[in-house]
């Protein structure tokens, strides 16, 4: 009487003769993209491309020297790099804690909130521009006490191109610093309560080292929509040469009399871009 068959399962790592070519046959299958998905997305990436590659085609390279050592270009650069860093400041010191309320605390209308904070990637920067003047300007909710009790007068001035870029540039680092808040353990916050810390001193010796990084990358980003930033600033601030008139502006207004100063300052901002998205590459790469 023969014993039963006892069959061997292959052991863990060993492929048999028959599925390693289905393997590598699956292998071979994923890097295959269907052709109704490859037109498409190349039409989208040619579509991406194509403007950029116009603009540094159709470049003034001989003049370029001389266009970017203007005195106008180098007043609005300087203009602009002070403007979207204090609006990065602003936006630091009013949305870090922003961003803490709506990721550690439980209230009613926290959903009503946080969608009222998003409002401003949503919504036209003009339309932005408009409410600010209506908020603060000379006759508008605010601002019309600001200016009989203190004297202060914040449309069309470089005060106001600050107040502009951090209404359309804070929610960026908001949601950047909330969804850090969120993927860090908030027991790390309890157990430093429990030892005596106070809340306070719990989110500024435990907190902030755990989202430093979280909150780097909504900074850089906030500076960078902050920098760029046209719609807001022109509505509520202007287009003063040497007091609102940012790099944006000078390419508005650079485009209706040179297109080769227009061009000149696009690449400057175009870099500058770059250099952004290279400086946050390994930030996107680690939360992927």
């Amino acid at each position: 009487m023969t014993g039963p068959v006892v069959t061997r399962s292959p052991a863990p790592g060993t492929d048999t003769v028959e599925s390693a070519p289905r393997r590598a046959r699956s292998r071979r299958g994923s890097r295959t993209v269907p052709l109704p998905l490859l037109a498409p997305a190349l039409v989208g990436l040619a579509f991406l491309l194509l403007p950029l590659i116009a603009l540094l085609v159709r470049a003034p390279w001989r003049s370029l020297p001389e266009q970017l050592t203007s005195a106008e270009v180098w007043q609005a650069l300087r203009l602009s790099l002070v403007c979207a860093t204090s609006a990065t400041v602003l936006s630091l010191l009013i949305g870090v804690p922003l961003a803490w309320l709506l990721a550690r605390t439980e209230f009613r209308g926290r959903g009503l909130v946080r969608a009222l904070v998003t409002l401003p990637l949503v919504l036209p920067p003009v339309v932005g521009g408009v409410a600010l003047l209506l908020a603060f300007g000379r006759n508008g909710v605010i601002g019309q006490w600001l200016d009989a009790w203190f004297g202060i007068t914040l449309p069309f001035t470089t005060t106001g191109v600050v107040l502009a870029e951090t209404f359309v540039a804070m929610p960026f680092l908001v949601i950047s610093v909330e969804g850090t808040l969120r993927a860090a353990d908030p027991r790390y916050e309890e157990a430093a309560t429990t030892l005596g810390a106070s809340r306070f001193t719990a989110f500024r010796r435990v907190t902030l080292p755990l989202i430093a990084p979280g909150i780097a990358a909504g900074a850089v980003l906030a500076w960078a929509r902050a920098l760029g930033e046209f719609g807001a600033t022109i509505t509520f601030a202007g287009n003063f040469p040497g007091r609102t008139q940012t790099m944006p502006l000078a390419v508005y207004l650079a485009l209706q009399n040179d297109p080769a100063a227009a061009i000149a300052l696009s690449l400057v901002l175009l870099a500058v871009s770059i250099a952004v998205l290279a400086g946050l590459r390994d930030r996107w790469m680690r939360a992927a």
